[in-house]
This record gives C-alpha cells, sequence and structure tokens, in this order.
C-alpha cells in the first residue's frame, strides 16, 4: 500500500481512517511555494467555469478543530466571491426539520459558471444525526441510497463534486482545543458540544468508515486528508481540488470578442501584433 499526499484508501479503494499517515508534514517555505501556484491555478480554474458555464461543488467534513475553516479561506483568497460561495453548514432550522433533509442543499447548488464549498454538508444524517440518536435508525441507514442518488444526479448534470475529510488524531484535537481555548481571537471556535463529542470518538469513527464504504462511489469517491499538520493539509486538499476541477477543462485564457477589441483599439494605443494575440487565430 502506498503513501498519498492527499490520504490512502484500502485495496479495494475505499478510503479507511486507519489507513492515513498522521505523521506527513511540510515545511513552511515548500507551504508559502506551493501555497501560491495553487491558488493561481484556481483563480484560473474559476476563470475557465465561468466561460465555460461549468459549475462545482467542493464539500469538507471531518472532525471538530482539523482545520477545515482555515483551508476554506485560503481557496478563498483566490476566487472572485462574485461566483464563488460557501455555506456553513449547522443545525437545520424548523423549516427544514419537516422537509427531506437533502432540500436545503439541493436550494444551495450554484449556478452555472460557479463553484460553492459546504462547510459540513448533507452527511450530517449519517454522522452526527445518527450517533447522537437525532434520527431514527431507518432513516439514517436509507440515507446512504438517497445521497448516491443525489451525487449521481448532480454528476449528471455536470456539477463536478469533490468530497473532502480531514482527519486528526485525538490528541492533535485536544491540543487545538487548548490553543483555541487561549486563544481569545479563537476562543469563540470552541463550545461545549466539541467536548462533548469527543466522549463520542469511537461512535463517530466507526460512522465515519461506514460512510466512506456507503458513499465513495465512482462518480463521487471521497479524498481523506492527514490534517495533523495544518499546511500539509491545506496543500493536500487543494490538491485535490485543482486536480479534480481542472481535469478535462480548457484553463486557457478565453478570447475577448471583437466588439471588446474594436473599442480598445478606439481608445488605448495597442499595438497590432497585441490585438492579433488577444483575438486569437481566424480561419
Amino acid at each position: 500500500m502506498s503513501k498519498k499526499s492527499g490520504g490512502m484508501k484500502s485495496r479495494d479503494g475505499t478510503p479507511r481512517l486507519a489507513d492515513v499517515d498522521l505523521t506527513l508534514h511540510l515545511g513552511r517555505s515548500a507551504y508559502e511555494n506551493k501555497l501560491t501556484k495553487l491558488q493561481h491555478l484556481l483563480t484560473q480554474i474559476q476563470q475557465a467555469y465561468l466561460f465555460s458555464g461549468q459549475s462545482a461543488v467542493i464539500l469538507f467534513e471531518g472532525w471538530d478543530a482539523a482545520g477545515k475553516g482555515g483551508t476554506i479561506r485560503r481557496i478563498s483568497a483566490a476566487l472572485d466571491p462574485r461566483s464563488f460561495k460557501v455555506w456553513p453548514i449547522g443545525a437545520p432550522r424548523k423549516y427544514y426539520l419537516e422537509r427531506h433533509f437533502l432540500l436545503r442543499f439541493m436550494e444551495r447548488m450554484p449556478p452555472n459558471g460557479a463553484i460553492t464549498i459546504f462547510d459540513r454538508s448533507w452527511y450530517g444524517r449519517v454522522l452526527v444525526e445518527r450517533v447522537e440518536n437525532l434520527t431514527p435508525e431507518k432513516r439514517w441507514r436509507s440515507a446512504y441510497k438517497e445521497i448516491n442518488d443525489f451525487e449521481r444526479m448532480l454528476h449528471d448534470d455536470d456539477t463536478r463534486l469533490v468530497k473532502l475529510f480531514f482527519h486528526i488524531s485525538p490528541e492533535e484535537q485536544l491540543a487545538r482545543f487548548e490553543e483555541r481555548l487561549k486563544n481569545p481571537l479563537k476562543r469563540w471556535k470552541l463550545s461545549y458540544e466539541d467536548f462533548r463529542n469527543r466522549n463520542r470518538w469511537d461512535d463517530y469513527a466507526t460512522a465515519i468508515d461506514e460512510m466512506f464504504e456507503r458513499t465513495s462511489t465512482d462518480y463521487a469517491p471521497w479524498h481523506l486528508i492527514p490534517a495533523n499538520d495544518k499546511k500539509h493539509a491545506r496543500i493536500a486538499a487543494m490538491k485535490t481540488i485543482t486536480s479534480e476541477l481542472s481535469k478535462g477543462v480548457d484553463l486557457e485564457p478565453p478570447l475577448l470578442d471583437e466588439t471588446v477589441l474594436d473599442a480598445a483599439k478606439e481608445h488605448m494605443d495597442i499595438t497590432p501584433s497585441l490585438i492579433e494575440s488577444l483575438a486569437g487565430r481566424t480561419e
């Protein structure tokens, strides 16, 4: 079984928590260099999606304090908010409790040309709702098929889906809780539920591995991110995202419309060679 920067999979291709190498580390210099290149690539991808009309959904799941928010901030810094949206997902309000659990996510799907991130997602049905007994067993068990059908629908509708799970050790999580407790600017992130959930670590681990087994499909695979080292996790996640979103996509800058070039020639001192290069080759 070979190591990969974005996590590991079992022989049958299904990710498992026990297979992750949490010792993976990335130095600051290498991190800064890779981050700059990946953010530039994300900008290119967004531009390509805007002009092609493609759309994408990036789904972040993981343990509390696993570094999802920090990674999302680095991604957000590279993207224009006019065609990019982050949805932080918490407990559903009463309106959605009375309706199918996928409804609030369907309403937040990206339009053509846009990229959307879900910070937590529809997988709450088979994770927190399962472990905390918030949903009858019959309902969360049926959710595996409902989720797979939903993700197949997204795939068939040409919406790209990237699913990431950030994995850390219990010891690293506790160290990050302590850091949040001591840092006034991070203290707001810490809640009683964070500590309560730690008491159910094994139950959550069981639910997570079953989630991988039941919902990591050919059209919507899970990508398991080793996240004990924050810098390594950010780069591994962004590499996965850029790889998945750029497959088969032309990342070259689009050619300018002829009317734009005509207006530019009228108002600006532009060389003919530049105009020709911007217009592209014509037959």
